[in-house]
């Protein structure tokens, strides 16, 4: 199994679905575009996809221009029935992809938040490793419309498309299901004075919040990265 990550910032952490890949024996390759690296032509190398989060949006070309072409190779992993996972950007590029609208700046939410499954999700192969309703960690400012043909699988009071699925096996996350606790103390240290601006006084009740939700969302995100891995085929 030869899984392609894209990373769009320098400070990304694959945090449950590293944890889950390592336990599968994948074999992954890391391909950054934002520090330069090319995108490889098509999915002929790779049996599986995953698009991470970043500070960009997902139609901020002028200043990415690898953009259309990374939304491109989504697309085309999509219609040769390779899983696909976009998480937080990664989401939005792949809703990009498959024709929605990028909605930028209209849903800010950040720290772990309630999400609930829809009808769909609760017998989703994927998003039904998770309970009906969960805490999970967001770090969002923008959001998108529904792709034409794909099913929603989650939502929230702030983003209603808060996972979706297109076809067999590509799948967007707006949520960090990744993040673990680990990830979110990596954050909160390289990014405190961001994070302050976003959300005054998070950093005092990190640890408070991290007592009270940590443990569900770091057994969720692993739960869900378990069984998105399922798919590959």
């Amino acid at each position: 199994m030869r899984v392609l990550v894209v990373e769009n910032d320098k400070v990304t952490a694959l945090g449950q679905i590293g944890v889950a890949l390592e336990e599968a024996g994948a074999s992954i390759d890391v391909c950054r575009p934002h520090a330069g690296d090319p995108l490889p032509a098509d999915e002929s190398g790779h049996d599986a996809l995953v698009v991470m989060g970043g500070p960009q949006n997902a139609r901020d070309d002028a200043r990415h221009p690898y953009l259309p072409a990374l939304a491109r190779l989504m697309e085309r992993f999509t219609e040769r029935d390779r899983s696909v996972l976009g998480v937080c950007l990664g989401s939005q590029l792949l809703a990009r992809a498959h024709g929605a609208e990028n909605l930028i700046g209209a849903a800010p939410e950040f720290g772990w938040r309630g999400v609930t499954l829809t009808e769909a999700g609760r017998g989703d192969p994927v998003l039904s490793a998770a309970a009906e309703a969960f805490s999970v960690f967001q770090w969002h400012s923008d959001t998108f419309t529904l792709p034409d043909g794909a099913v929603r699988l989650a939502a929230n009071g702030a983003a209603e498309n808060q996972a979706f699925r297109i076809g067999r096996a590509a799948y967007g996350t707006q949520f960090h299901f990744e993040a673990s606790r680990p990830v979110v103390d990596m954050w909160a240290e390289t990014f405190p004075e961001l994070i302050e601006t976003i959300q005054p006084g998070w950093l005092a009740e990190r640890e408070a919040l991290a007592a009270a939700h940590g443990p569900e969302a770091d057994a969720t995100g692993l739960a869900i990265a378990r069984a998105w891995i399922a798919t590959i085929a």
